[in-house]
């Protein structure tokens, strides 16, 4: 039951990563340098893959679907919080806070799905080479894509619209640079029960699902990458994982940390939270484009025919 006598909250401050006002210049141009790193790998992943034929594969369209995702994650999160490190006014609407909780459960339930379908072409190519093209066909991958995409957007849609009856009394400060969930339950005076067990009924089986598909997938890769009898084979077949696992890694390891820890603005809080939604988005289409000879290659080819051009 919410209380009778509340005021009518319309917007929310964000403390942010740093209140002393000559640290935040410097968070804003590390920020925003980030964020542009972010933007132009990301749309340079995604032009090389639509424009090489070399990529018309189903690992890379899963990839350019990776890197339209981190465009989308980095855009929700990365320009308020650069607007916030500048302004002395530190507040976002309540709309705009939904909304950014929104576009973080569509994106982070689709990456984890995705991450889950990358391993599984994984799986497929090195455990049954032979059969590759018919098992990981052009209207499969668009099917593992939806789907990826559905749920994603199921979790948000039922998460965001419990979360928009919340009523919000006289606390409106958020120990944090940006909106998250679990950071909107202490500020609500309306009972957040049925929030809390539709939140951890949603997202853990989700993640819980994805990650034990991908050590599922991984279990039966490492068993046949070992079966290899040549070290030139096994050290081929695991360079083609040795990327996402990285991302895997990355992105899992910062996001359970994070919400498995309580809301509390603590510093390790921040930096899981910085780590998953900022940095992993940036890291990506390094990690892909160092570690890759097929992706290095056509970045070169993608230069040269813009040179040419000219």
């Amino acid at each position: 039951m919410a209380f009778v006598n509340h005021s009518t909250v319309t917007e929310f401050i964000l403390l942010g990563l740093s209140a002393d006002p000559h640290i935040q210049p410097l968070l804003f141009v590390l920020f925003l340098v980030i964020y542009l790193l972010t933007m132009m790998g990301n749309l340079m992943m995604l032009l090389v893959i639509r424009t090489d034929s070399h990529l018309h594969t189903p690992m890379y369209f899963f990839l350019s679907h990776l890197s339209f995702i981190d465009l989308c994650v980095s855009s929700v999160i990365v320009p308020k919080m650069l607007e916030n490190l500048l302004s002395k006014k530190k507040t976002i609407s309540v709309a705009g806070c939904l909304a950014q909780i929104f576009f973080v459960f569509v994106t982070g339930g689709t990456e984890g799905c995705l991450l889950s379908v990358m391993a599984y072409d994984r799986y497929a190519a090195i455990c049954h080479p032979l059969v590759y093209g018919q098992v990981m066909s052009n209207q499969l991958c668009v099917q593992l894509v939806c789907i990826s995409w559905s749920l994603g957007i199921l979790d948000s849609l039922i998460n965001i619209t419990l979360a928009m009856k919340m009523d919000f009394c006289e606390a409106r400060t958020i120990p944090h640079y940006s909106c998250e969930l679990p950071s909107l339950f202490p500020l609500s005076c309306s009972d957040v029960t049925i929030n809390l067990i539709v939140m951890f009924c949603s997202v853990v089986p989700h993640g819980l699902g994805t990650s034990l598909s991908i050590f599922y997938s991984y279990g039966r890769i490492v068993s046949t990458i070992l079966s290899i009898s040549s070290t030139s084979g096994r050290s081929k077949a695991f360079s083609t994982c040795s990327s996402h696992l990285i991302t895997v890694s990355l992105f899992y390891g910062s996001a359970f940390l994070r919400y498995l820890m309580p809301t509390s603005g603590s510093l390790q809080e921040l930096i899981f939270s910085v780590q998953y939604s900022v940095i992993t988005p940036m890291l990506n289409p390094l990690i892909y484009s160092l570690k890759n000879k097929e992706v290095k290659a056509a970045l070169k080819r993608t230069v040269e025919k813009v040179f040419t051009m000219f």
